[in-house]
């Protein structure tokens, strides 16, 4: 008996101590953050916000591969199936949820291991300033009196500013005429041109526009107005009840080691905590509030809890059904 614990005991100190070298040794080599949106849209730029700063603490280069397609999910199952040796990252946002219900193939809530919660990124319906409408009530009697009259650029179905324009359509019982684009960088070069005259991205996406007056956020879909557009009042302030919109967690494909996963959560969780990371964030637009994996996790889990009845009702539920 005693033999067989002395037995047990060494095999568990030569696990903590092979664990401990190869995290010694961990990471001798450039780590690749997997963005599932195209270049120049909001999952890019906090993926790129990311890497730099973490570069600086890891070592190594941390360099970002957009893996596009799908409406995001191609980038996910990408990530998910890398091999688990702790090189690859992925990125989600609250559309990997929805993918879930809508895609066959779409990367199940249980095939990662989120890693890192970076933050929210409240929605908002925005309109060319030459439609003249300055509010939300101005709109809603504009694509209601005209139907057509006014097209609106968001995400392939799925995606997080689809799903905001589902629930306005859903909740206020309105058709806005839904165009969709691979992604916020082509949904907001679609309004700049005048191909769409409204677009539910989120806020960061659009602000500088809504500054220099060439476009107009008529509402905000958050309890609170955004930091980069004080002025704007939220979907609540002007009588209408809706909160929805974007957020961002780092992943990991399943199966890396536990030192591996332990040295990548406090190597991103502290750089999204270094106060200079914070700043260049929020000049981005982005609101910064780092959790760790289990925070994350309970975080993915709440959300599914609290969207699924809404993608039910507004019919984006085909796969998955619970």
């Amino acid at each position: 008996m005693l033999k067989k614990l002395t037995n047990i005991l060494l095999t568990f100190a030569m696990f903590i101590i092979l664990n401990v070298a190869n995290a010694n040794e961990f990471p001798d080599k450039t780590i690749t953050i997997v963005c599932n949106w195209s270049a120049g849209g909001g999952q890019d730029t906090v993926s790129r916000l990311i890497a730099k700063f973490a570069s600086e603490r890891a070592g190594v280069p941390v360099v970002v591969n957009n893996v596009t397609g799908a409406g995001g999910s191609a980038g996910v199952r990408f990530a998910s199936e890398a091999k688990p040796d702790g090189y690859t990252i992925g990125i989600i946002g609250s559309s990997f949820v929805a993918r879930n219900y809508s895609n066959p193939n779409a990367t199940e809530l249980d095939g990662i291991d989120p890693l890192a919660f970076f933050g929210p990124d409240p929605g908002a319906l925005s309109v060319r300033s030459d439609t003249g409408i300055s509010n939300l009530k101005e709109y809603f009697s504009k694509i209601k009196k005209d139907p057509g009259s006014l097209l609106n650029g968001n995400d392939p179905p799925g995606g997080s500013s689809a799903i905001v324009a589902s629930l306005i359509e859903s909740t206020y019982n309105v058709n806005m005429s839904q165009v969709p684009y691979k992604g916020y960088a082509a949904t907001k070069a679609a309004l700049l041109s005048g191909e769409v005259q409204s677009a539910t991205l989120p806020v960061a996406q659009v602000s500088e526009e809504h500054k220099a007056g060439s476009i107009k956020i008529i509402g905000v879909t958050s309890t609170k107005r955004h930091f980069k557009a004080p002025d704007v009042p939220t979907f609540q302030e002007q009588g209408f009840n809706l909160v929805a919109g974007d957020w961002r967690a780092l992943f990991l494909p399943k199966g890396v080691s536990y030192s591996r996963r332990l040295l990548l959560e406090n190597l991103f969780v502290n750089t999204m905590r270094d106060p200079d990371f914070k700043k260049a964030a929020e000049n981005a637009g982005y609101v910064v509030t780092p959790m760790d994996s289990v925070d994350t996790k309970i975080k993915i889990i709440n959300h599914d809890a609290d969207v699924y009845p809404i993608l039910l009702k507004a019919g984006l539920v085909s796969q998955r059904k619970k």
